[in-house]
């Protein structure tokens, strides 16, 4: 069948003497031309030149980059003055990387991967093409020098992309989820609904943007979330919605987070927290069997990279033969697969968690019997150990035993090494308790333990239950004190040594890594949370909502509190969990306007001015709003707990930098005097 070529279009490229000129370039075979072509067909690519490699004078090889298919140039002339001799000189001539288009002859191709002429065609479903016409579009610069293992910096975040192979592969995995996810929500009857990014200020909690107007006085706000918009929607009757929406939050810079971030945000009418974290845990399954199915677990330099198997290579195995025996499954070719699902998401209240973990984001990896749960052992210790270790009156004294492979004097020097590193970092201990730190030694009195007393040591040694084994020579335990009082915030003390410690571990080659996915829920945090250094909702009752002002109380207990002792409500929250990182939260929300305005005039105290900032809120809820649950996933840092990268710059195009800074483009940019008189902004410091 003849190949059909649609009409050339007119471009702009590079002569070899460097003048701009014009010319006609014929589009780009479709991929599907590929998968149906056969041997004589003539093809067009664009693409990038790979590095070429000459044979002999008259023979070369040379792949191309292209979006659909892994080709290989096979450039050959016998007669000089031929169409053959013309390309072969003319793609001689043109640098490594420049764009270009190839119209070739399919040439046979059946050679295995790494017998191919050319080192950089390794997989076995690529194409040769006869070299007939090349055309180059532009010129790859000289002095741009491309290696291997090139580092570069963010400014040409650009040449990262193209020539970072391991970048590229996230972006299209993120691409790829993004996706499938849109096509299963679409399929549970879900709408894509765009809001606004030029919202107005409102107390939700976090630091805003301000966008100013040419209006004196006046700015928009960029949203923190789509919170109030997918609230409207839902008295509006999109009982179902979702978006990918962008999201701008003033914080401090960290690794796992930027000023301006993507979450997976959707909210559901006539459902509670139930059906919610159905339909999340659903999503996560699917991720978990596309991972399984089209992609390879590949070690990179310590990351585990999820590699494209594709869909040539992917053979459906029923879910109940997985089941029965998932080793006998693992591949054709007996390669290493990703878990096939998960087979329960584990749900802990805060309130457990915190006690269990000393921390709101337990990773579940974190395990006996290399490092235990965190214990009570105030009816153990002495009163003189306690004073040892902190100032606090009545503390609560709390432990947590590592064990560690190596000998007794290998993990006595493996703890005083990270106690001295963390001294001497930015997140230092907390000053008014100091951990003690005891090595379970057969050559000491009392196996090392004698700091506690005689009585305390022989308890402690003795001391054995599910989530604490009984004390082995080398194991090291850490007691920390904290103040006596409800938990508060994401971490305690022992809770955050506690993950450190595993990290330096896994870190050293100590304990082993494990690439794991453990999902947890936590639910049940508290409704509200004594102010500190966030601005909150303003209101005058010295606490805040701990997640936005919108969130339901858990039970009608905890509506009951709201008038006797806020502090001690909890809401009907729930954040999803995945190895010691929050990748979204979400809550069932107030729907009834008369408690809504409760909760900010009454409970949280805030101003008149305040409460009509939400003025158009309560409006839609007062419109007989359904009950309504939603959640948002912190799309971002999912894809980098999946990717297993430790930055959520590593799966973002265009990130910015730990000040805030894009270096690609210089932003944020110096404000000019003209736009200050513009935007009535004061020039005064």
């Amino acid at each position: 069948m003849k190949h059909f070529v649609p009409a050339t279009r007119t471009h702009y490229g590079i002569c070899s003497d460097s003048h701009v000129r014009h010319f006609s370039i014929p589009p780009a075979s479709p991929g599907a031309s590929f998968q149906a072509a056969h041997v004589g067909q003539e093809l067009v690519v664009h693409g990038f030149l790979g590095k070429r490699r000459d044979k002999s004078a008259g023979l070369s090889f040379c792949p191309i980059e292209s979006a659909v298919a892994k080709v290989q140039i096979v450039s050959r002339w016998e007669t000089e003055g031929s169409l053959q001799h013309r390309a072969h000189m003319a793609l001689r001539a043109i640098p490594a990387y420049s764009p270009v288009s190839v119209t070739g002859i399919l040439e046979a191709s059946d050679k295995p991967p790494g017998t191919r002429p050319h080192p950089d065609m390794k997989e076995s479903k690529s194409w040769d093409l006869r070299l007939q016409k090349i055309q180059y579009l532009n010129t790859f610069p000289k002095n741009i020098i491309v290696s291997k293992d090139a580092v570069w910096p963010p400014k040409s975040r650009h040449l990262q992309i193209r020539f970072d192979p391991l970048l590229r592969d996230r972006l299209q995995f993120r691409n790829r989820v993004t996706s499938l996810l849109r096509k299963c929500l679409q399929s549970r009857r879900f709408t894509e609904v765009e809001t606004p990014v030029l919202f107005k200020s409102t107390p939700e909690g976090a630091r805003e943007f301000l966008v100013p107007t040419r209006k004196q006085g006046y700015a928009y706000a960029l949203p923190q979330s789509p919170q109030q918009y997918k609230q409207t929607l839902m008295a509006s009757g999109i009982t179902r919605y979702y978006q990918f929406a962008k999201c701008f939050r003033d914080e401090d810079h960290r690794a796992d987070r930027q000023p301006e971030f993507t979450q997976l945000d959707l909210e559901m009418a006539f459902a509670g927290s139930f059906d919610v974290m159905r339909v999340v845990e659903q999503l996560i399954e699917s991720i978990l069997k596309m991972l399984h199915n089209l992609y390879i677990p590949s070690d990179v330099n310590g990351v585990r990279h999820p590699v494209w198997r594709g869909y040539e290579d992917y053979k459906q195995i029923p879910r109940a033969q997985v089941k029965e025996s998932y080793e006998a499954h693992i591949s054709p070719e007996n390669r290493p697969r990703y878990p096939y699902f998960v087979t329960n998401f584990p749900k802990f209240t805060y309130e457990s968690a915190m006690k269990a973990f000393g921390t709101d984001k337990p990773d579940l990896r974190i395990q006996v019997p290399f490092i235990t749960n965190i214990t009570p052992v105030d009816s153990i210790v002495s009163e003189d150990f306690v004073k040892m270790i902190t100032g606090l009156e009545n503390p609560i004294v709390e432990a947590c035993k590592f064990r560690l492979p190596g000998s007794v004097n290998d993990n006595r020097a493996f703890i005083q090494e990270f106690f001295d590193e963390l001294a001497k970092t930015p997140q230092k201990l907390d000053p008014h308790t100091a951990p003690g730190v005891l090595v379970f030694d057969p050559s000491k009195p009392l196996h090392g333990l004698s700091a506690l007393g005689h009585e305390a040591a022989e308890k402690l040694a003795s001391m054995e239950s599910e989530y604490w084994p009984r004390c082995e020579d080398g194991d090291m335990i850490i007691f920390v004190a904290r103040k006596n009082e409800p938990f508060q915030g994401g971490s305690t003390e022992l809770g955050r040594i506690r993950k450190l410690v595993y990290d330096r571990a896994v870190a050293r080659g100590i304990l082993p890594k494990d690439h794991k996915w453990q999902f947890l829920w936590v639910t049940n945090f508290p409704l509200f949370t004594p102010n500190g250094d966030d601005p909150g909702q303003g209101g005058a009752a010295g606490f805040s909502s701990t997640h936005h002002p919108f969130t339901s109380p858990a039970s009608t207990k905890d509506l009951d509190l709201l008038a006797t002792d806020p502090l001690r409500a909890k809401a009907d929250t729930y954040d999803l969990v995945l190895n010691g990182v929050e990748i979204g939260g979400g809550s069932r929300r107030i729907h009834v306007a008369e408690v809504q305005e409760y909760v900010m005039r009454d409970v949280l105290k805030m101003t008149d001015a305040g409460v009509a900032q939400f003025s158009h809120l309560l409006e839609a809820l007062r419109a007989g709003c359904p009950p309504h649950a939603g959640f948002a996933f912190g799309f971002d840092r999912l894809l980098t707990v999946l990717c297993d990268v430790p930055s959520v710059r590593d799966v973002i195009a265009f990130p910015k930098n730990n000040k805030g800074e894009d270096l690609l483009v210089g932003s944020p940019g110096p404000v000019t005097e003209a736009q200050r008189k513009t935007y009535h902004l004061s020039s005064k410091s």
